[in-house]
């Protein structure tokens, strides 16, 4: 530590000193003034009068003092208090004032509002990182097992093989959830560059299509699809997650035999700015109260899909269209069950 260094003025005693100091040089330099000019002696300022001066200007310097403490350092000072608290982990503190002065009730809204999202920011954090931890948790346990399982013996080579596959599929679903996680972060945190290119946005979603067809072809599903020709200029790969993620979800939730439809809609002429994708199935749709949170990270609607994912992939839809200037919907449908998104870009080509 520096011995040399000078402690910090007192904000009090700094307002008073210049108080006392500017009443005084006014004392002096009219006392000079009258004295150079010749004043009468009954006007000139003999020392007592100036010591009697600087008394009354001591008093007024306190009084002075006293009322900018009631109306502006006590509020610094509970404002000063209330962020070393939040300086050290507690986002508790909310203060209110009945200041009349504009800046001290601004400052101490700013103040609660920036402790407010700090403390959901720290619950966010806290939810996330349990989420991760058990997401984790679930496929190590499962490897782990079916990898005791292997060393027993007397197990049959169906039974094996079985395992493994079990373990493959479970290692599947660690990749996939870093790999979510990865890219979440990355766009969370702008560290991501976007390169764009002009390519077909139809032909991009048909890929989608055959790319998941070991997935739809078990459950037999159907597709009733209908997609413009469409030119499209953004980021070919991050778009790539958009419509395999709602193209995996609409195949989880549809039932056995059941039909998707997906619609891309290109601008009319004359309209180039925006274009419409929209898919729908057939499922048992999305209940009422789970509308506002569909979006949020690790949340599931069903856990019976609970082993098909992991919650990350429409937070990765919404969190893509974002950045790329899109938007995402979603309802329920209103002719047959199930549940429509409803995707929106903006047509920069």
């Amino acid at each position: 530590m520096n011995k040399n260094r000078k402690a910090p003025l007192n904000l009090r005693v700094y307002f008073t000193a210049i108080v006392l100091a500017e009443i005084l040089v006014s004392l002096i330099v009219t006392s000079v003034l009258a004295n150079l000019l010749g004043a009468p002696l009954n006007l000139r300022v003999s020392p007592s009068v100036i010591l009697l001066m600087l008394l009354f200007s001591t008093i007024i310097g306190y009084t002075v003092n006293f009322f900018l403490s009631r109306a502006f350092f006590r509020p610094i000072t509970r404002l000063g208090s209330a962020m070393q608290k939040v300086a050290k982990g507690d986002f508790s503190p909310r203060i209110n004032t009945k200041s009349h002065i504009r800046e001290i009730r601004e400052l101490y809204g700013d103040f609660n509002i920036m402790a407010s999202e700090l403390s959901s920011t720290e619950i966010i954090q806290t939810d996330f990182v349990s989420n991760v931890s058990h997401e984790f948790k679930t496929p190590i346990n499962a490897i782990q097992g079916y990898a005791t399982l292997l060393q027993n013996e007397g197990a049959s080579s169906e039974d094996k093989a079985e395992y493994v596959r079990k373990i493959l599929l479970n290692t599947g679903r660690l990749s996939d959830l870093v790999g979510n996680i990865l890219l979440l972060s990355k766009l969370d945190n702008s560290a991501m560059e976007l390169p764009s290119v002009s390519y077909h946005l139809d032909e991009q979603i048909r890929l989608a299509i055959l790319l998941l067809e070991e997935k739809w072809t078990v459950k037999n599903i159907d597709f009733d699809v209908e997609l413009d020709e469409a030119a499209y200029y953004g980021n070919e790969k991050l778009m790539a997650h958009v419509f395999s993620n709602l193209i995996d979800n609409a195949i989880k939730f549809s039932p056995q035999d059941g039909v998707i439809r997906m619609r891309l809609t290109a601008p009319s002429e004359g309209n180039d700015e925006y274009l419409r994708f929209t898919i729908e199935d057939y499922g048992p749709g999305i209940p009422e109260q789970a509308m506002d949170h569909i979006f949020d990270r690790f949340y599931q609607t069903d856990s019976s899909h609970k082993a098909e994912g992991n919650g990350l992939g429409l937070s990765l839809v919404k969190q893509i269209l974002t950045v790329s200037g899109g938007t995402v919907s979603v309802r329920n449908c209103t002719e047959h069950t199930g549940c429509e998104f409803i995707v929106t870009l903006h047509n920069n080509h």
